[in-house]
């Protein structure tokens, strides 16, 4: 059947059981291909029934959804006649993770951070409503988890305002996020879920009533009239009625008929109005349900019928870090882990099972921890903060001011920066190494390897009166680098025959740049590899040690825009040191989803095209004084 589904049009011509059948192919259809794939396959799991509901009853793309987040998007894809590109989701030429304006007129929202879908919504049901397009309604579909985020309750402060916006708010309410959905949110949505006494309540009331001579009429319309107090008796569902928005529901997220029926109303009503479903993520993939920890949100390439990896994971930059603090944790007892809704992503998991009163999982609202983190700081905590890279964009103000500002001693450490390229444009931690270049009091650590990884936690965690943070990317981690030398602090990782070349290598390029220097050497070209290790602020041994080189290389897989290149031009341009420099980094662009190395190779941020430049810079530039590099000064090696 699925291959009949060319738009959400082809749904109309078939009946509810011919539905159900749908539904269970599309389960089946996802879990042949996303466990060939890797992808977000828990989620899709879940809102099958859902989806198809959605499509039955509002007309897209006149009819505006929005997901959020955008990884419960794979049915809408598939319903909207993408079926084709599954054999190759979130890989070149095929689908992307999230929605993506390239690929349908049915997509809107490219962003994948969460918490953002109403805001959206509001401003697109607004506009309609300014323009005269009142035919045109917006759904919101919005997880449980997505709420948790301030920015959804930005929007619905703003929201519950409207009178004349046909903007529909669906709850997809699954209890989770990524991981179990927490805080005071959570509680009030699995209170809804418990009761349907107001409903029980009324269908008894006419019943009983009805058959009641002359008073049972009267009674019931006043019973029926009191609802807003019944409903905070038996169903306290007021929560969202106090703040001005229509509430329906709970209802099964897992029956189309019910769910088109919530849907109809809900359009009717010509009002901001929200439609709580609940559903199952992970349902019908018994592997999904019986992963506890996070219903298989996100898997790689697994066996199909046992959910089991197909090849076993190598130990990842994740689990260095996750295990040292593990040990750190066990030493200190004002060390806190926080993360935003992603305890097992972020290797903070193991911290909690072992130290579970010093862990804390605030949902999606890095704000909310970061401004925390600097509390705790000056409680005498010392908290250390876990998140992805381009998530810590969303926190940037309380970095600077609540924190930076205030010289707290709070430690970021951000999983997957610099290129990451399976989950597109919005997922690469590429402006990390910007963004915090410019705040003050901010040390910055980047690790190349296990080894240093453990080395600058520790570190950083020992730096009570300023912030620190750690970046590092996805995936498994390299064998570790020891240096020849380490001066002043600076790691010597390779020596060229010659002082033509000094290859400042940041954070985890270091196996790209000792290969890069070792194929120069080949061609006639001394290169000199160190790293910083802290890249914020530079050594000013830099200086010194530039001094005696003809130019200057910085690999970094950061934006060269305001990027270390730049920090290190600034330098030497202070210093009056007059050396070339050469910047090898991630240009200003966004790009699509692709495997890293794949993105890497687009950029010519390769060892052969390093190799290249590095030959082609130093050919280009006039002869002058050389100093010869005494290799067997000072060789201590540092392990």
């Amino acid at each position: 059947m699925i291959s009949d589904i060319k738009s959400p049009k082809d749904l109309g011509r078939l009946n509810h059981a011919e539905l159900d059948a749908l539904a269970a192919e599309i389960r089946g259809f996802l879990i042949e291909k996303v466990t060939k794939t890797g992808g977000h396959l828990g989620p899709n799991l879940g809102v099958v029934e859902l989806t198809i509901a959605i499509h039955r009853i509002f007309e897209s793309p006149k009819d505006v959804i929005l997901f959020d987040t955008g990884h419960q998007s794979y049915v809408h894809k598939i319903l909207t006649g993408r079926s084709e590109g599954f054999d190759l989701l979130r890989q070149r030429g095929g689908l992307a993770g999230y929605p993506n304006r390239s690929e349908s007129i049915h997509d809107v929202i490219e962003n994948s951070h969460a918490s953002t879908a109403l805001s959206w919504g509001d401003g697109i049901s607004r506009g309609f409503a300014l323009s005269g397009q009142n035919n045109r309604s917006v759904v919101v579909v919005v997880g449980d988890g997505a709420l948790t985020g301030g920015m959804s309750w930005e929007a619905l402060n703003n929201i519950a305002t409207a009178e004349n916006q046909n903007l529909v708010i669906v709850v997809n309410d699954n209890e989770r996020s990524y991981s179990p959905t927490i805080g005071g949110l959570a509680t009030y949505l699995s209170t809804l879920r418990a009761t349907r006494g107001y409903e029980k309540f009324l269908d008894w009331g006419k019943e009983v009533l009805s058959r009641t001579p002359v008073v049972g009429g009267p009674i019931y319309d006043t019973l029926h009239g009191m609802k807003k107090g019944i409903k905070d008796i038996v169903a306290p569902q007021g929560m969202f009625e106090d703040l001005g928005l229509k509430y329906l529901g709970p209802f099964d997220g897992h029956d189309i008929e019910v769910m088109e029926k919530a849907l109809q109303k809900a359009k009717e009503f010509g009002g901001p109005i929200l439609v709580h479903a609940i559903t199952e993520k992970g349902r019908g993939y018994a592997p999904a349900i019986e992963d506890e920890a996070e219903k298989f949100h996100a898997v790689g390439i697994v066996d199909p019928e046992t959910g089991l990896p197909v090849k076993k994971s190598a130990a990842s930059w994740t689990s260095i870090f996750a295990n040292e603090l593990v040990e750190v944790g066990r030493e200190r007892k004002d060390i806190v882990a926080i993360t935003a809704a992603m305890l097992g992503p972020t290797g903070l998991d193991k911290f909690q099972k072992e130290f579970p009163d010093r862990t804390i999982d605030v949902g999606i609202a890095e704000q909310h921890a970061v401004t925390s983190a600097a509390g705790l700081a000056f409680a005498g905590m010392h908290p250390v903060i876990a998140v992805y890279a381009t998530f810590l964009n969303r926190a940037f103000d309380q970095m600077l001011l609540d924190v930076a500002l205030h010289k707290a001693g709070v430690t970021f450490v951000l999983d997957r920066a610099g290129v990451t390229g399976d989950d597109g444009p919005s997922h690469n931690g590429i402006w990390d190494l910007a963004l915090t270049g410019i705040v003050p009091t901010l040390q910055v650590a980047a690790p190349r390897d296990g080894a240093r990884v453990k080395e600058a936690l520790r570190e950083a965690l020992q730096v009570k009166d300023a912030p620190t943070l750690l970046r590092f990317p996805k995936g498994a981690v390299v064998a570790d680098i020891p240096a020849f030398e380490r001066r002043d602090g600076v790691d010597v990782l390779y020596r060229g025959e010659s002082a033509d070349v000094l290859l400042i290598s940041i954070g985890a390029m270091a196996h790209m740049a000792v290969e890069a220097a070792s194929q120069a050497y080949r061609e006639g070209v001394g290169v000199t590899v160190i790293d910083p290790r802290w890249v914020k602020p530079l050594p000013e041994s830099l200086i010194t040690m530039a001094q005696r080189y003809k130019s200057v290389v910085v690999l970094e897989d950061g934006i060269r825009h305001g990027g270390i290149a730049s920090t290190v031009s600034e330098m030497f341009r202070d210093a009056g040191l007059q050396v070339p420099i050469h910047s090898i980094g991630v240009p200003l662009e966004f790009f699509e989803h692709s495997k890293r190395d794949e993105v890497l190779q687009d950029l010519g941020i390769t060892a052969q095209n390093i190799t290249r430049s590095i030959v082609e810079w130093s050919s280009s530039l006039k002869e002058g004084m050389q100093f010869q590099v005494d290799e067997n000064a000072s060789r201590t090696q540092i392990r």
